[in-house]
């Protein structure tokens, strides 16, 4: 007789892109996931799924994923297996005596984009640099979303203050270089983000996008708009021009720069704007009285806006145009969330430059340096040359602009440690990987992505697999602070280092807060969950801040808790030196003057842009086959037109000022003549990953250029890329 075997149904959130959707799990009697759907009782994401969703179990037991810690053998270039003792050890020996021949300055560390979506990395990596000692720090912020930050610091006084389109109450939407009916959202997080757009339709709203290519997201829009790829501040700056000229600001909180930021303005008239952009004149007149006389409107722009030469001055010319209509702070409009879990609020107001890089002297954003030049600080010979290396969760050997430098680079330095789930074209440099826990072994709770949702909202989910004899992705972490300092990493002194860590931030929160005595009231099976506890508790809803949030409250919730709609916050979130939001930031100032010598600029005859793949989260979900199927080629989208005038056949060679390619093509009226478009993350043939391997396709990264950054942020420009195609 067979032996019956139990299944149960477990809740968590998906921790695979930044829509926080829920989901339900079924686990077999083994912990092997044997099927998901999106949890219905969720009030937030209320049962959607997505594809990458729906592959949770597959990326969980990948079996390609490194399941036990892994030491390489330079003179042969292979892996042997370790313990994680031995791996620390190893760790501990090499890693501290790089550093004290060479200085703190020689280290480095580079975090990948998953890190935002792991309690771990959220609550453990300032430990882990604060104790490399290192100003080398460098992120995938830079190669995404650093405008954004820049800009909202330079505007608001903190980078974390981010407006998001209250996507469920707005009359009038228009939105730039982004794609959420592939990507879910990006800087603003809105699980079923189709959903809420096909709402705003029905309730009689009007959608519009502007993108050079006509994605997934154009077509269900009222109006699709061509743009010349990076010409984005052009449009916006005809928008604010028209704005003013025509008396239709409508400023309702307070601010600084107005007369400057007309002032600014003056050189973007809509006529002098539409040659660089494509968008007639007459077009954005009507976007910007369309934008004034709305009940409630937002404009919304992202990656492909960031990535491009002039991203700052884009995005804070989104946030310029929400203030002038009257849509900033307002139902609506563009709005701040209440994350629920309290952190300690910034007291200075924000600003760049505090150091720069060592070779190219780029400027210091949000505590680090633009990875475009990480490439130079490991090759250029002298003091501070970058000469040992920590990676988590990254691969900028594919995500970083010059990819192939950095490939170069990574086989320089003298010691390398990953955190990483994956041997991948960055990790096999690596002396030692360190892999974290499956997912299902993982607790959850979106404390990053929260702070930019469209509705207020909190869940946690604690781990659905017992983690075994290894330590959770917190304890890595904490041990390889302890290692890389040579202090006891085993507990050895008596001391466990992730109970050490917690307790040192819990005693100081509770000091700052004044409820020191208060330490044995908070709740949790360890440490880390009573950090938590803590921070629910402190925040904004948090039973020690007048509310009633807490811990106990999310797990007796695990479908998660709604708590309400977008509110007005300003002028309470503005850390700006006058408590004003800031139209006419001093160092966006600068930078327009950049802007108007280049409006004379002839255009490129063909430029490359990214694209977002439904099933694509770079280059991390690439080794799952649900998720490299179908639409997910890695293809040069290419107008039919394009492909004539050029005399191509069915490939193409591709180059740049960086480097070249062979690509096959993909002919489309999709994407607007002049432009071709390649996806992000590809190009995986050194991978040890199966799959990957087997669906390589080519990096894009290796026709960026490393050397051209939007100046105010020093975030790499992958969209806007000149190219010359010719035949194979």
């Amino acid at each position: 007789m067979a032996p019956i075997t139990q299944s149960r149904n477990l809740l968590r959130t998906c921790p695979l892109c930044e829509a926080v959707c829920g989901l339900e799990l079924t686990l077999d009697a083994d912990d092997h996931v044997t099927s998901v759907r999106g949890d219905r009782n969720d009030p937030f994401s209320k049962g959607f799924l997505c594809p990458k969703g729906a592959s949770f179990g597959h990326l969980d037991e990948d079996p390609d994923r490194v399941t036990e810690p892994l030491i390489r053998d330079r003179a042969t270039d292979t892996w042997r297996t370790a313990s994680w003792d031995e791996a620390f050890d190893y760790i501990a020996e090499r890693f501290p005596a790089v550093v004290a021949e060479h200085g703190n300055q020689s280290a480095a560390a580079y975090l990948g984009n998953p890190n935002a979506h792991t309690v771990a990395g959220a609550l453990y990596l300032p430990i882990l640099l604060r104790a490399l000692g290192t100003r080398n720090i460098y992120s995938a912020s830079t190669a995404d979303q650093m405008p954004k930050q820049v800009a909202s610091g330079l505007m608001f006084g903190d980078p974390l203050t981010v407006p998001v389109p209250d996507l469920d109450r707005t009359d009038y939407l228009l939105m730039l270089g982004a794609n959420p009916l592939e990507s879910n959202g990006s800087l603003c997080t809105a699980p079923d983000f189709p959903g809420r757009l096909k709402a705003l339709r029905r309730r009689g709203g009007r959608f519009v996008v502007v993108d050079p290519r006509v994605t997934r997201t154009a077509k269900l829009a009222d109006e699709h708009l061509f743009i010349r790829p990076g010409s984005d501040a052009y449009l916006l700056f005809g928008i604010v021009h028209t704005l003013f000229a025509e008396q239709l600001a409508d400023v309702r909180v307070e601010v600084t720069g107005l007369d400057d930021l007309r002032a600014a303005a003056m050189a973007f008239d809509p006529e002098t704007v539409a040659t660089r952009t494509g968008v007639p004149a007459s077009t954005i007149v009507r976007l910007a009285r369309e934008l004034a006389a709305a009940p409630t409107a937002a404009v919304y722009a992202r990656i492909g806006t960031c990535t491009a030469e002039f991203g700052t001055i884009t995005q804070w010319l989104v946030d310029a145009i929400n203030t002038l209509t009257g849509n900033l702070d307002s139902p609506g409009g563009a709005m701040f969330a209440t994350a629920a879990a309290g952190g300690i609020p910034r007291t200075r107001p924000f600003r760049t430059g505090r150091w720069t890089s060592r070779v190219r002297e780029l400027p210091e954003a949000m505590g680090e340096l633009p990875v475009a030049t990480l490439a130079d600080e490991i090759t250029t010979p002298g003091e501070g040359r970058i000469r040992a290396l920590v990676t988590i969760a990254g691969n900028p050997v594919l995500s970083a602009p010059s990819g192939a430098r950095l490939d170069a680079a990574f086989a320089q330095l003298d010691f390398m440690v990953s955190v990483d789930r994956y041997v991948n074209e960055t990790t096999r440099h690596a002396d030692v990987i360190l892999p974290p826990p499956r997912p299902t072994q993982s607790p959850h709770y979106d404390f990053a992505l929260l702070q930019f949702a469209v509705r207020n909202y909190a869940r946690y989910s604690r781990p659905l697999v017992p983690l075994g004899d290894r330590p959770s992705e917190p304890a890595v972490l904490a041990r390889l602070a302890a290692a890389l300092t040579s202090r006891p990493h085993d507990g050895s002194d008596g001391t466990d280092p992730l109970t050490a860590v917690d307790e040192l931030v819990i005693a100081g929160l509770l000091h700052k807060a004044g409820l020191a005595d208060r330490r044995g009231e908070l709740i949790g099976e360890n440490s880390t969950e009573q950090r938590i506890d803590l921070m629910l508790r402190l925040g904004p809803y948090g039973e020690w801040n007048g509310g009633t949030l807490n811990l106990q409250m999310l797990l007796d919730n695990p479908h998660g808790i709604d708590l309400g709609a977008l509110r007005p916050r300003l002028p309470g979130v503005l850390r700006t030196a006058t408590e004003r939001v800031d139209l006419a930031p001093q160092p966006l100032l600068d930078d327009v003057a950049r802007m108007r010598e280049r409006l004379g600029d002839a255009a490129p005859e063909m430029v490359l842009i990214g694209r977002r793949q439904l099933r694509s989260n770079n280059s991390w979900m690439h080794n799952i086959a649900p998720l490299v199927s179908g639409s997910n080629r890695c293809t040069l989208h290419i107008n039919p037109a394009d492909v004539e005038r050029l005399g191509l056949g069915d490939q193409a060679v591709v180059k740049s000022a960086a480097g070249t390619l062979t690509v096959p093509l993909e002919p489309t009226d999709a994407i607007m003549p002049g432009v071709v478009s390649l996806p992000h993350g590809w190009g995986h043939i050194d991978s040890a990953q199966t799959v990957a391997r087997a669906h390589a396709g080519v990096n894009a990264n290796v026709l960026t250029d490393d050397s051209v950054v939007d100046v105010p942020s020093g975030n790499a420009v992958f969209n806007g890329v000149p190219v010359t195609l010719s035949c194979v």
